[in-house]
């Protein structure tokens, strides 16, 4: 019994005593909180001082901070914070109609919206999509495709075997704008943008640089007729055309700045992104670049939770370089450049690209 009465009595005033080393150093205590790793496994870290010495090192990775950042800036342009005004603005997500929401793609399955912006690696965000989504099959196994490698490009070209926001009318009828408002809350919304300078030249590049009998029917043969100074009617065909040389990037400058051009940069490919993809509506979770898709790639995945289902293909060779652009503006005239960079001003302030003043003020 002596025993078990010695016990209990050390175990009380064991208590005791950590009772009181607690009311002594409370404020110590109390001033301690750890606080969350934002990132695992980054390298970067910051550390908090404490009253007791004690540093808890937070880590923060330059991604995670970088995402805050770009998602900030377009806040505070479509804020009006900026000097920058363009249309839509202000304007609310309902006041956007159907038709002008035909880029943005949903994954119910893995809750994802993406913005899709040509010349952005759309191809192969695309590919992505449709293996998350399971939207296409396979001819060869009739099951859908698990690997984006495996897709041929010419599927995804358009949107049409994606659901996108345009097609909501279809399957929710008059409460289509409440579905849309659900998922924009509720799901993780991204998209990719690049340097609009260098978007034009690789749209060039990619329309008019090779046969192309779409759109030289549907642009190439006007701005000849507009801007080629042909003696004669042009070409027929884009193969002609293309043996012949005659089409100019800066025929295509002209076709965008011209007044006649109806309706004003009136083709998805050289479309600025605000049009395409409304980010001062949509509040963008993740905003991708052209210039850092890798990293941005695998960022992303690791967001989304698929980084274990799949990989974001590899890109093709022969991209349009930011460093070819003095050379492909070297034929622009000055004051054509300047009203360019007005017409796409917008975008490169919303996503932080700088002011190019190298060539508009050589």
């Amino acid at each position: 019994m002596g025993s078990r009465r010695c016990l209990r009595v050390a175990i009380i005033l064991g208590s005791l005593f950590m009772t009181l080393l607690l009311l002594v150093y409370w404020d110590d205590v109390r001033g301690f909180s750890l606080q969350p790793l934002l990132e695992p496994g980054s390298h970067q870290a910051a550390s908090w001082p404490r009253k007791t010495g004690v540093r808890v090192r937070v880590r923060v990775s330059t991604s995670v901070r970088e995402q805050e950042a770009r998602k900030q800036r377009v806040k505070d342009v479509c804020s009006g914070q900026g000097a920058v005004e363009f249309p839509g603005r202000t304007r609310r997500f309902e006041q956007i109609p159907n038709g002008e929401l035909k880029h943005l793609i949903v994954d119910d399955k893995h809750q994802v919206i993406y913005c899709f912006v040509p010349k952005v690696a759309c191809t192969n965000w695309k590919k992505v999509m449709a293996v998350l989504s399971q939207s296409m099959i396979s001819p060869s196994t009739g099951k859908p495709y698990t690997d984006p490698n495996d897709i041929p490009g010419r599927l995804v070209v358009h949107s049409h075997g994606f659901f996108t926001f345009s097609q909501f009318g279809h399957r929710y009828g008059s409460l289509s704008r409440h579905q849309m408002e659900l998922k924009l809350q509720h799901y993780t919304k991204f998209l990719f943008v690049r340097d609009p300078f260098v978007r034009l030249i690789s749209a060039f590049r990619d329309k008019f640089g090779s046969i192309n009998q779409q759109f030289y029917d549907e642009y190439g043969s006007i701005m000849l007729r507009r801007y080629g100074n042909l003696s004669g009617a042009p070409p027929k065909t884009s193969k002609e055309a293309f043996a012949a040389g005659i089409l100019t990037f800066l025929q295509f400058i002209k076709y965008l700045l011209d007044p006649e051009t109806e309706p004003k940069v009136d083709d998805d490919h050289w479309q600025q992104v605000y049009r395409l993809c409304h980010p001062c509506q949509v509040g963008y979770d993740f905003i991708g670049r052209m210039e850092t898709q890798e990293s941005d790639a695998e960022h992303l995945l690791k967001l989304l939770k698929v980084d274990h289902l799949i990989s974001f293909p590899s890109s093709t060779s022969n991209l349009t370089a930011a460093s070819w652009e003095t050379e492909w503006f070297a034929q622009i005239p000055i004051q054509m450049r300047r009203e360019l960079y007005k017409m796409y001003e917008a975008d490169f302030e919303l996503f932080g690209y700088p002011k190019p003043d190298s060539i508009l003020n050589p």
